[in-house]
């Protein structure tokens, strides 16, 4: 019972660092540089890389499991979520994208152990990196060349209009920058 309840904390906690995701200007601008683990000097995070972006997706995806993650588990969650299924993305590449993560403080390793843990701060962190690329980003560059939506959804949300209107005004200012076609 005890147990259960202890699962069910950190899923919750889990859950309302989801909601409430967040992400500092040092955070952001500190992701690509260089950061140690112990005395190992590691690479930074490349954002615009895939696998990065699959990395953090898998992280983000075994964030509530309760005795936490391998890297054999975390390898094939990223091969999973990536859209071009890379067959060499094994235990190997796993163990060094997550001490990668580690190296930034997305990502633990539990005590005595082989497993990995994600604590509720990167939780935040690495839900508003991936929300903000894919749920924001992405769609209103999409759209942002194009001077009109076209017809309008029956189910429009008030969501909708929010990225409409964002829209609308990146197309503005992409053409008053001349970047627009």
């Amino acid at each position: 019972m005890i147990r259960l309840r202890q699962i069910l904390e950190q899923f919750l906690s889990n859950l309302y660092c989801m909601d409430q995701t967040w992400i500092s200007d040092d955070t952001l601008n500190e992701l690509p540089h260089p950061s140690h683990v112990g005395q190992t000097k590691v690479g930074g995070l490349n954002l615009h890389q895939p696998r990065m972006r699959a990395a953090l997706g898998a992280a983000l995806a075994l964030a509530c499991s309760p005795k936490g993650f391998t890297a054999g588990q975390f390898a094939a969650t990223v091969q999973s979520t990536r859209e071009s299924s890379d067959p060499s993305y094994d235990a190997r590449r796993a163990a060094y994208d997550l001490k990668k993560l580690r190296g930034k403080s997305l990502v633990e390793k539990v005590a005595k152990s082989h497993r990995y843990r994600i604590p509720p701060p990167a939780v935040r962190t690495i839900g508003a990196l991936v929300i903000l690329r894919e749920k924001i980003l992405r769609p209103i560059l999409a759209g942002a060349g194009k001077p009109k939506m076209g017809r309008k959804p029956k189910n429009w949300s008030v969501i909708d209009e929010h990225y409409e209107t964002l829209r609308q005004n990146m197309f503005t200012l992409l053409e008053d920058l001349r970047i627009a076609a």
